[in-house]
């Protein structure tokens, strides 16, 4: 456009110039102005008819570039509308740092981004043999085969196993399944770093703290009568530091095992002597009953049990008030599992807060978790267990309704009396997720066998 615009001018300049030069070149040898003048007129007639033939041209050529950028594409058809966001979605997939591989209904590898191949060791798109079989001998072909139905969310990754995978599978259109892979490998070592601080402290102060209980049980409050308030305070506070203490060591111990020893828990003498616990620590405030509905035992770690159960046991007693009714309940469920529930008529716990409370000293009221005594770890530990058990806890609550509080675990883990064999390869060797369920009670049981109330001695 510029350059039609320059062509136009400089010939229009170039006609001036030439007719004045020829009529001053012929004034000039003729000695006559008479065709001086007449060169002088024609040379304008010409530059006019040149500005009002050319001067069109060059505008039309102006006006040309801009109409054909305004004239619309031609429409796409649908097909091709189709291709072109099948190639933006693709494209978008294949850049995602996460791995993501799609699967077809035997478990064979339909499609994969670049980043399962950086992660899960996949060379070879086009192989025959189902993913499992092809990462066979690793914890992620071994999930493939038995639960991948349970996102799994700690694992090594088959291509370098220092890094670790979060790993889920789920249904994708009518027959394909999708593969999705996250490198956790940062989190999981700053999950490491805190778990080794929290125990590492834990022992360094444990030396500490049984010293200052020692000393402050040999101040006799008899001996300074005006420091017999403080003395109580600070026994008081010591001993609550140090169990603090012991339950980060517990929670310690249970994040860093896999497994628990499989021993055949009998259940009936654990429930009475869950029963003595609760009423020594009640002191006849409340009061407290047993409801079994089946004779059945478990399998797991006695001692890790046993400490489930109390926790739960003790936290009724805690925040259940003087004249209320506490009930420990061991039932069926309809899948063939079991249920220990701890039952109370206490204050109740608002909706709000109930996904928090397994979280580690989270607490509901911070000053009525102070005259309670508790640490705020105690619901921590329940989950720990019964991730270790394969269960999960259902928690059911209402202010000024009361709480329960339910212990469900599986059938695999429910021993019929008397079968005191218990293999221990059945115990699944890997760390599973467990989960609280919150405002529903726990499943009603199986058998029709009415609950026996018992009062324990």
């Amino acid at each position: 456009m510029r350059s039609d615009r320059a062509t136009f001018r400089a010939g229009l300049a170039a006609i001036l110039a030439s007719t004045l030069l020829l009529a001053t070149l012929v004034a000039a040898i003729w000695g006559t102005t008479f065709w001086a003048i007449v060169l002088t007129g024609g040379g304008e007639i010409i530059a006019l008819l040149w500005l009002a033939l050319a001067a069109p041209a060059a505008g039309n050529r102006r006006t040309a570039a801009p109409d054909q950028r305004l004239l619309p594409r031609a429409p796409q058809t649908r097909p091709q509308r189709l291709a072109a966001q099948l190639r933006d979605v693709r494209a978008a997939v294949e850049s995602l740092p996460d791995a993501v591989v799609l699967l077809d209904r035997q478990g064979h590898v339909r499609w994969l981004n670049a980043a399962a191949i950086h992660l899960l060791g996949l060379q070879q798109q086009h192989d025959e043999r189902p993913l499992a079989e092809r990462l066979a001998g690793s914890e992620l072909g071994a999930w493939l085969r038995t639960d991948a139905h349970q996102p799994a969310t700690d694992m090594p990754a088959p291509a370098d196993p220092a890094l670790r995978l979060s790993v889920t599978s789920m249904a994708f259109g009518a027959s394909l399944q999708l593969l999705l892979a996250r490198d956790i490998s940062t989190l999981s070592r700053l999950e490491q770093v805190r778990r080794d601080f929290v125990a590492n402290v834990s022992h360094e102060l444990r030396t500490p703290l049984t010293v200052i209980h020692g000393y402050l049980e040999l101040l006799d409050p008899d001996d300074v009568p005006e420091l017999a308030p403080v003395l109580k305070e600070m026994r008081m506070q010591s001993q609550r530091m140090g169990q603090i203490v012991e339950d980060l060591l517990t929670l310690s111990r249970l994040e860093t095992r896999e497994a628990l020893p499989d021993e055949h828990v009998v259940m009936a003498p654990l429930l009475v002597a869950l029963h003595h616990e609760a009423e020594a620590l009640s002191q006849g405030r409340h009061t407290i009953t047993i409801e079994t509905g089946i004779d059945a035992d478990l399998r797991g770690s006695r001692r890790d049990l046993h400490s489930a159960f109390s926790n739960l046991i003790s936290n009724a007693v805690r925040y259940t008030p003087t004249g209320g009714d506490i009930v420990i309940g061991w039932q069926r469920t309809a899948d063939g599992g079991a249920t220990f529930s701890v039952r109370d008529t206490g204050l109740g716990i608002p909706a709000e807060h109930l996904g928090r409370l397994t979280e580690r000293f989270y607490r509901v009221s911070s000053s009525r978790s102070r005259e309670s005594g508790g640490t705020g770890l105690g619901l921590s530990i329940v989950k720990h267990v019964l991730n270790l058990h394969q269960g999960r806890l259902v928690i059911a609550s209402e202010p000024g309704r009361g709480s329960t509080f339910s212990c469900v675990l599986d059938a695999s883990r429910v021993v019929e009396p008397g079968n005191n064999k218990v293999d221990s390869t059945d115990v699944s060797k890997s760390e599973t997720t467990g989960r609280v369920v919150q405002g529903h009670s726990p499943e009603p049981p199986a058998s029709a066998t009415t609950p026996k109330r018992v009062h324990a001695p």
